[in-house]
């Protein structure tokens, strides 16, 4: 037996209409994060063994403060859809469930302006 409209069949889309958007923006965003993870690891590293002028300087530079937001952006957008699936997934009062979503979406969007005016404000201190 087969529930899906016609019309829903030919678009692909499931009973929600956006999780396979949804699913693929996870795969994305999980594929530009292992470079740019890569990279935040030998960031971190360097700011364990310099001075803070040093780091300053290299974050300063224009590639480097281009590839920190750019992991600041898929890194909590990545995280977001990932606690996402797992409030839909495990909580099942409807008004909890919207709730936490709305939270932790918010949430995760204050501290992403937070790090992105932190690392622009370094940037252009250097």
């Amino acid at each position: 037996m087969d529930y899906q409209t016609p019309l829903a069949k030919v678009k692909g889309l499931g009973a929600a209409k956006a999780g396979t958007g949804h699913f693929w923006m996870q795969r994305i965003t999980a594929i530009t994060l292992i470079p740019l993870s890569l990279w935040m690891v030998a960031f971190t590293e360097q700011l364990l063994n310099a001075s803070h002028q040093d780091m300053i300087a290299w974050l300063s530079g224009p590639m480097d403060t281009i590839l920190a937001l750019v992991w600041i952006i898929a890194a909590f957008y990545h995280a977001a859809l990932g606690l996402q699936v797992v409030i839909e997934d495990y909580v099942h009062a409807e008004w909890i469930k919207i709730s936490s979503i709305w939270l932790m979406k918010l949430t995760f969007l204050f501290f992403a302006i937070a790090a992105i005016v932190a690392i622009l404000r370094i940037s252009m201190i250097g």
